[in-house]
């Protein structure tokens, strides 16, 4: 057997081991075949490696070409405008929470925020926000860029959430900072292909007050230090660094958690682009109800499916299909209507979504 990291999982290796979470629920049993579900459900619980069989299938880790991201969307005119402008805001982004960690600089947040809504304001309609930051490569930097994704849906959804102007731009500031804290945890531990030792992981859980010491230096909005030390916080007490429950964490805190797993569970892997969202979402509302602010939690939820409302997509049986009507009950199995069938796949349970195409 051998240990992996979670992000070089991939469908079909098998579990030699039974997979805890750090507060000992089981999470995946010993001898099971991982798929895209259960590889998700690992980064869900912050698992950051586990031991696999060594005897796995050569096709294992070979990309399918049903789950690449959908090329028509990475060569559109629209697609390509937004990641130039992506990868210029990404370097003088990188640039600021260095020279803010590094060397105590100021915090320019008006500057800041200009870099996240100039990018929104590059995106043209053709294509929503979530689709395209679905289609972005992968990225060395992906503190830098896992923060300005988490900074664009944080203003997507603050607005679904009905916010004013001023609470939107407050919102997406939270995102942008909430994870200032890691660039001062040694690279050798944030980095580290294996599993962490007990005080390593101490380290990692430091994050949060880290951001919110270096955030509380400066004259920086309450709500956007308290998204940096609570965003791993969550409503039912499992979270970290204080165990708050849901009436104690900052509003600000529980949108950039949810918009920070979210687009942890949707970032590309080794072997294909990045995950379907209906196949996220399904996992996150199977397992996070209880971990997050429901009317947040199901707002978001609603909505982010509503964006792909008419898209085609690729169903587990091969067949594609338009996604016609959105249940509400269930937001991660609409209708899709493939040629003149109508398959509602909150019935027909055999099958799901795998990708937008």
């Amino acid at each position: 057997m051998k240990r992996l990291s979670t992000h070089e999982l991939v469908p079909g290796m098998v579990t030699a081991e039974d997979v805890y979470s750090y507060s000992d629920q089981l999470i995946l049993p010993k001898g099971l075949t991982l798929t895209d579900k259960t590889i998700t459900k690992l980064e869900f619980y912050s698992i950051l490696s586990i031991r696999i069989e060594d005897d796995l299938n050569e096709s294992i880790g070979k990309p399918s070409p049903g789950a690449s991201v959908s090329e028509h969307v990475q060569n559109s005119p629209e697609f390509q405008a937004f990641k130039r402008y992506f990868d210029e805001s990404l370097v003088g982004f990188k640039s600021s929470l260095n020279d803010i960690v590094e060397n105590n600089a100021p915090i320019d947040t008006d500057a800041m925020l200009e870099q996240a809504l100039s990018l929104l304001q590059t995106k043209k309609a053709s294509f929503n926000v979530f689709t395209m930051l679905h289609s972005m490569r992968s990225y060395d930097d992906q503190t830098y860029a896992h923060s300005m994704n988490v900074a664009l849906i944080c203003n997507i959804f603050a607005r679904w959430l009905l916010f004013s102007q001023e609470d939107i731009e407050l919102a997406t500031l939270c995102g942008m900072l909430h994870d200032i804290g890691k660039l001062v945890i040694p690279d050798f531990i944030i980095k580290k292909p294996a599993k962490l030792t007990a005080e390593e992981y101490s380290i990692i859980k430091t994050h949060p007050y880290e951001g919110y010491k270096i955030l509380r230096s400066q004259n920086v909005n309450e709500h956007v230090c308290n998204a940096a030390l609570m965003h791993h916080e969550r409503c039912d007490g499992t979270g970290y660094p204080l165990g708050l429950v849901g009436n104690k964490i900052d509003k600000f805190a529980k949108i950039v958690s949810i918009a920070d797993v979210y687009d942890a569970m949707t970032s590309a892997r080794i072997y294909r682009g990045p995950l379907c969202p209906f196949e996220v979402i399904d996992i996150l509302i199977s397992e996070g109800l209880q971990k997050y602010d429901p009317g947040y939690y199901m707002t978001f939820m609603n909505n982010v499916v509503t964006t792909y409302l008419l898209n085609r997509v690729r169903l587990s049986d091969g067949r594609e299909g338009e996604v016609v009507f959105i249940n509400p009950n269930s937001p991660a199995r609409p209708t899709v209507r493939v040629g003149d069938t109508f398959i509602d796949l909150f019935k027909e349970t055999d099958l799901s979504i795998v990708e937008i195409v």
